[in-house]
């Protein structure tokens, strides 16, 4: 992981104390930085590397809240504090539907735990702050300017995103903090989006009250207590309201059924999708992991039904080390 030193936010773009009406500097302090190490044969090391780092958040006496790509079949992680410290971390589990992830620290870190918020009271226009590890040089001033619906590629969707401007560009984990100095999302992408003709990056951050349900599952468990949704292993975008596929993975329910990049998704067990949500929606709702899924799909000027059988994309992950 790159040394704390190694860059800084742009001076315009971090926050200042006097701006908020709460203790700014001991809200970051509660922001760590994470680095995990994955084996070569992990399933996701091919899309997401064999090192990652990024953030994570201090909720509670050791246990740092994070982004869970960071930390999928990890068999090392690091929490780098402010001050320099280095302590060894425990993947505790993570949640493929919310994209949280759990780390419990093996060592001690005696930094005060940011409170959790509600998501549901942050509004379009409140100021807020990404917070990165290492304090406000490493924090950007942003605000929230969207609430939307959100369908990634990689059969992931959250009803109601909340988006950020200006970007925190290491933004993997970071803690989106409110007016009210609490925890109410984690970063998660970075993305980009046209407004008023020119392009800007916002950042994609997972609301905090989708934690809560899940919490103590996470904590016990290391993944969520309820029947896991039906993936296919297939990446997909929208494309001119269609549904085109442009990968699979080698190990996925879609590679068996030989589906290629191009091939589009015209329908759901016969009914018509023309948007990722409206497919993942109804993929989701055919039952839990397992499930055959009926697609009707175009390819290079013929149309055909196939039907594949869903698995549970968890059961082709390593198990985190345990201790």
């Amino acid at each position: 992981m790159p040394a704390l030193t190694d860059w800084k936010v742009p001076p315009a773009y971090q926050p200042r104390a006097g701006d908020y009406g709460f203790d700014l500097d001991r809200a970051l302090s509660s922001i760590v930085g994470l680095h995990s190490i994955v084996p070569a044969d992990a399933f996701s090391a091919d899309t997401l590397g064999t090192e990652r780092a990024g953030n994570g958040v201090l909720i509670d006496d050791g246990l740092v809240l994070t982004i869970g790509y960071l930390i999928t079949e990890a068999e090392a992680v690091w929490l780098h504090l402010g001050d320099g410290r280095v302590v060894e971390g425990h993947a505790l589990g993570f949640d493929s539907v919310t994209g949280f992830g759990l780390v419990q620290a093996l060592g001690r870190i005696d930094l005060d735990p940011l409170s959790l918020g509600s998501s549901a009271a942050a509004e379009i226009g409140d100021r807020v702050v990404m917070g990165g590890v290492g304090g406000r040089v490493r924090s950007v001033a942003s605000q929230i300017v969207a609430r939307q619906e959100f369908a990634g590629y990689w059969e992931y969707m959250l009803d109601d995103a909340i988006f950020t401007h200006p970007a925190h560009p290491n933004w993997g984990g970071t803690g989106l903090i409110s007016n009210r100095g609490e925890l109410i999302g984690i970063g998660s992408l970075q993305l980009e989006r046209e407004r008023e003709g020119k392009a800007e990056h916002v950042n994609m951050v997972v609301p905090i009250d989708l934690l809560k349900p899940v919490l103590d599952d996470l904590r016990k468990f290391g993944r969520v207590n309820r029947p896991a949704r039906p993936w296919l292993g297939m990446y997909s975008t929208e494309i001119d309201n269609k549904v085109v596929v442009v990968g699979v993975s080698a190990k996925g329910p879609a590679a068996a059924a030989e589906l290629k990049a191009g091939d589009v998704i015209l329908a759901v067990n016969r009914e018509k999708v023309t948007s990722q949500a409206g497919f993942y929606r109804k993929l989701w709702s055919l039952g839990s992991a397992g499930v055959d899924v009926p697609l009707t799909v175009y390819h290079e000027g013929v149309t055909f039904d196939v039907v594949l059988t869903s698995t549970d994309r968890a059961k082709l992950l390593k198990a985190p080390r345990l201790h």
